[in-house]
Parts: C-alpha cells; structure tokens; sequence
C-alpha cells in the first residue's frame, strides 16, 4: 500500500506497519520537514508537499511512487511498471554490493579519507548503524526525547538514554549530541512558546534554551554525566551570535564543574547565514562546526522549508548556499576545526561529491544511506571531487549543479 494523506505527525510516521507501506505521501510540508527527515531515517520512500488533487486518488489505484524524484504516478501502462521492476532489481543488487563493503572506510582513489557517521534518534538507530558500517554518530537529535509527550522527561530519564546510546555505538566510535531543539515545526505541549507570526524566525533552537535556564541546565547535566568517561561532544542549534555561544557555553562549563567532572568539546550547528559568513570569528572558540543544511538552505533563500508549492525549489545545492558551506569550511580549518554536514544533503548521492570537494571532514547521515555514501565515495578521486565542486559554485541553479554528477540508477 502507499499511504496519501493530508499530512502525518511525526509519530505516526514512525509507527508506520513496514510490511504493510511501501511509501507515502502528503500534501503538508517539504523534502526537509520533521516527517520528511524520519521517513528517511525509515529508508521510506515518501514525497511531502504533493498538489492537493492527489487526495482524490481512488483506493485501489495502480501507482508509482519515485522518492527520489519526487513524483506519483497514476495508473501506469504495463511497460512502464516492467520498467521499474527491472530498476528495482538493479538498485537491489548495487546495495547488495554497496553492504558487501559497508564496512570498509570511506577512501577516496586518491587515499583522502571521509568520516561516515549517522544522523541518529537513539540506542536503536545507533545500533543498526554500526551494523551498516557507520564510524560514529555526528548528530544525536536529543528532542526526540521531548517530543510526543505530555511532561518534560527528567534529567535520569535524558542521562539513560544518552548513555544506552554511547554503549551502543560502542568506546571507539564518537557522538554528537544536538542539544534541544524545538520551535518551528517542533512545538512541545508542555513548553508554551507564545503564539509568533513567523516561529522559524522567532524562538526556536538555543533561544528556547537560553530563557529556560533551569530545563536547558538540567539538560546539559545529563549529557556531561553521559559523557564523563569521553568519546562525546555537545553542538548548540540555530547559533547566530558568539554571545548565544559564549553564554551557552559557560552553563556548559558551570554544570560540569558542579559534577566534580571535566567539561565536553562543544561545537555550533551553522544553520543560520550569519554563523557561515562569520565561521572564522566562531572558530576562533568552538571546538567544531556542523552544518545543518536544511535550515541554512531555508535562510539563505528566505524560503520556508515546510512550504509545499516552494519545495521542489528549496535544495541544498543551490550555488548560494555551496557559497556558504564553503565559506564556514575555510574559516574552521584556519583554526584548525573540523566541519561536518548533517543536513538531509549529506545523504543525496548527486551531493556528497561535491561536499567532498569543498573540503567537509564529516558526513552525517540517515541510517540507510551509510553503504552508498560511503561507496561513492570510494568510486571519486578528490582531485574530481574538487574539480565538481569548483564548477558547482560557478553556476547559477541547484538544477544545473545536479546536472553535474549522473543520478544513480
């Protein structure tokens, strides 16, 4: 079955029956919204932001559903779905190949090595990727603990989960944790924030934190506790000054000494223009940068990213926002920090060439998509990969710049 509906919570894309639904659709949102990013998460092929006609589809219809490129098609001739089918067996035996490998390092011809890490809600999804050759987790989204429920979750409540989460990754292999991150489209029932003509621009990210001190100090404390015997760093969200760092920051510190513990490494999510324009100042003080591309594509091109008419226009790789990912990444390796994507680009196969030519250190990704993206990886040279990327940013649509690098069949 593909599911069409008017729009799907968070949750109930999560509990959706895998047996039963193959993929699905809806009207609400954009390829970069919460339900978006956890259907990816599923390796669920979806499209959201769909025309409102599509509600009229009668049950039983024959449909092909493309994720990837974003289109439902109605009622398909019989040539049309042996096609499919015949592209289906190939994708299935490229990622039989592409998991053959999953654990090997992601090397580029040339010997430049990529860390591959996951985009991940917990000890489950960690599990699996390790499983799938994952060398990390680069975002650990902690709002998943908040969300979906009536009362805030205690401070022991948020230090085992964090903990069940760095067992199951395992000593060697590092974690990021996204400290609280709500607003927008990712309101909580028991946190009233004031009602806001445009909430992706008001209080969302660390300003939710930074006024609610008592939440957001007992939320660091858990994550130090979880974080005592090492191999785990803390990033702010939405950063756009270095007083919001600086402040954020000194909590941090403030909290770890009432633990009778060493502070953790703490970066910034570089999400807002501001931040990559300004990347060199910033990285004179935190200890890394990653780079949520999903809302730094929304502010570079004042486009919100749960619009669904705007949608098909809102992409990662538009030469503007390329501008900017490259401007963040020459202002951190001149202070020596390293830079990572965790943004839903790191995941597209058409991208990862070119984020690797413009010098990220790190890929973040959703569980899945760990074997491709790190065989794709080993399929470039760097030289190609900088090559592409300097084309890339001589360009002028997002359309052009993935007319660089062939689409996978």
């Amino acid at each position: 079955t593909i599911i069409i509906a008017e729009d799907l919570t968070p949750s109930d894309t999560a509990n959706l029956d895998r047996k039963r639904v193959k993929g699905f659709c809806t009207i609400g949102g954009g390829a970069t919204s919460h339900v978006a990013i956890i259907a990816r998460s599923m390796d669920l092929p979806a499209i959201v932001g769909l025309e409102a006609c599509a509600l009229n589809v009668e049950n039983g219809t024959s449909v092909i559903l493309d994720g990837g490129a974003g289109t439902l098609r109605l009622s398909p001739a019989e040539e049309e779905m042996k096609e499919v089918q015949e592209r289906l067996i190939r994708m299935k035996k490229r990622r039989e190949e592409e998991l053959a490998s999953a654990l090997e390092p992601a090397v580029t011809k040339d010997d430049h090595k990529v860390l591959v890490v996951a985009n991940i809600g917990g000890a489950k999804d960690a599990e699996e990727a390790v499983k799938l050759g994952g060398e990390g987790a680069g975002l650990l989204r902690s709002e998943f603990l908040f969300l979906e429920r009536q009362t805030e979750p205690s401070e022991d409540e948020q230090y085992e989960a964090y903990q069940k989460t760095v067992d199951a990754l395992g000593k060697d292999k590092p974690l990021t944790v996204r400290t609280l991150d709500v607003g927008g489209d990712k309101p909580l029932p028991y946190l009233p924030i004031p009602e806001e003509e445009n909430p992706f621009l008001g209080e969302r990210g660390i300003r939710v934190c930074l006024n609610r001190p008592e939440l957001f100090r007992k939320h660091l404390r858990a994550i130090l506790r979880a974080g005592a015997k090492g191999g785990l760093q803390v990033m702010f969200p939405m950063i756009a000054s270095l007083d919001e760092f600086r402040e954020a920051k000194k909590m941090l510190d403030e909290e770890a000494e009432k633990l009778g513990q060493d502070s953790i490494p703490a970066g910034i999510m570089v999400e807002v223009p501001a931040a990559a324009v300004r990347s060199e100042l910033f990285a004179r003080e935190a200890e890394f940068f990653s780079i949520g591309t999903n809302d730094l594509t929304q502010y570079t091109l004042a486009m919100d990213r749960g619009h669904a008419k705007l949608a098909p226009q809102i992409d990662a790789l538009h030469p503007a926002v390329l501008s900017l990912i490259e401007k963040t990444i020459e202002g951190a390796h001149k202070h020596g920090k390293k830079v990572s994507i965790c943004g839903g680009i790191a995941s597209d196969p058409s991208a990862v060439p070119i984020l690797v030519g413009l010098g990220v250190d790190k890929l973040s990704v959703s569980v899945p998509s760990i074997p491709t993206v790190k065989a794709v990886i080993r399929r470039m040279t760097l030289k190609e990969c900088k090559e592409l990327a300097e084309k890339a940013l001589q360009l002028a649509t997002a359309k052009e710049v993935r007319a660089l690098v062939p689409a996978l069949d």
